[in-house]
């Protein structure tokens, strides 16, 4: 269990280095439209009112929505007795309140946790899921996505999320206050002028995409860090081995409802499986073989 502690602590540090990053981008952005409009600290204003506006949004309504997209639906334990059994039982392991029950209808095997905070957090799997795995396997699902939870990583990623959006709006504000605003005198004349406006246009189109591999990256990262946690949780690594290879077998592993918007979310990809150096670098998760072979040598 020592590597598992191990993993939890490197795959921390790394993540908070890579949303770090997110704030770098944001206030260098800030300051071009600042440098765009002849004021730095009107730029600077502008970053810091989106950024408020959007994260608030975001932070207090981004589950809901979450849900509402996937097509997840609130269960009861008369459904699904085993289900809630263990998010109550694993809960209780972890220190934390139990999570609410969502299901997806869909034969796809996969699962995926939201929320703000531990309190007001939840727990989603496919049917498919549930039909497939034995006992363990669940157990081993559960305490990967339990540990989402206690690690605040589903309040990590929505952040996650809401930042890349934030990058998205002020790099768009950033475009067309060059195409629309008529600020050219602003700018400066002559080849510095120029320089500028190539600079900022260059900067608008590379921040929304740079902010999607950092938040790509911080996913990856999460996913090693809920598997380490779940495996000290249940102080049953195979468990979670076992689901995963399942999953990496499943035939059809498209879940219908989700979006690029909510893939990172899912203990697996809930895409169609491809391969490739740059289809890994745009990936939500590492490669689940690696994930197995961390978990084998715990």
């Amino acid at each position: 269990m020592r590597i598992a502690f191990n993993e939890v602590r490197n795959n921390k540090f790394k993540s908070v280095l890579l949303a770090s990053l997110f704030i770098l981008i944001i206030g260098f952005l800030g300051a071009v439209i600042g440098v765009a409009y002849g004021n730095l600290y009107f730029g600077l204003i502008i970053a810091v009112l989106f950024s408020i506006i959007y994260s608030l949004i975001g932070y207090y309504s981004g589950d809901r929505m979450i849900l509402s997209m996937s097509g997840a639906r609130e269960v009861t334990k008369r459904e699904f007795p085993y289900l809630f059994h263990t998010i109550e039982g694993l809960s209780i392991a972890a220190g934390i309140p139990k999570p609410k029950a969502y299901v997806i209808d869909d034969s796809a095997l996969n699962a995926f946790a939201t929320g703000r905070d531990p309190k007001n957090a939840s727990i989603t799997v496919t049917t498919g899921l549930l039909k497939k795995l034995n006992r363990q396997e669940l157990e081993g699902v559960i305490a990967h996505e339990m540990s989402h939870i206690k690690n605040y990583d589903v309040r990590f990623m929505m952040l996650t999320v809401i930042l890349v959006g934030i990058i998205v709006l002020l790099s768009d504000f950033l475009l067309r206050s060059f195409w629309y605003g008529g600020h050219g005198d602003r700018r400066g004349k002559g080849n510095l002028g120029i320089i500028i406006i190539l600079f900022a246009v260059v900067l608008a189109i590379l921040a929304p995409i740079i902010g999607n591999l950092i938040k790509l990256a911080i996913s990856r990262k999460r996913e090693f860090l809920a598997d380490a946690h779940g495996a000290i949780l249940t102080r049953y690594p195979p468990g979670l081995a076992g689901a995963l290879k399942k999953i990496s077998k499943d035939p059809d592993p498209l879940v219908d409802k989700a979006n690029k918007a909510t893939a990172h979310l899912f203990i697996s990809t809930p895409f169609r499986k491809k391969t490739g150096i740059i289809t890994n670098l745009f990936s939500t998760h590492p490669p689940i073989d690696e994930r197995i072979k961390r978990l084998e040598e715990m």
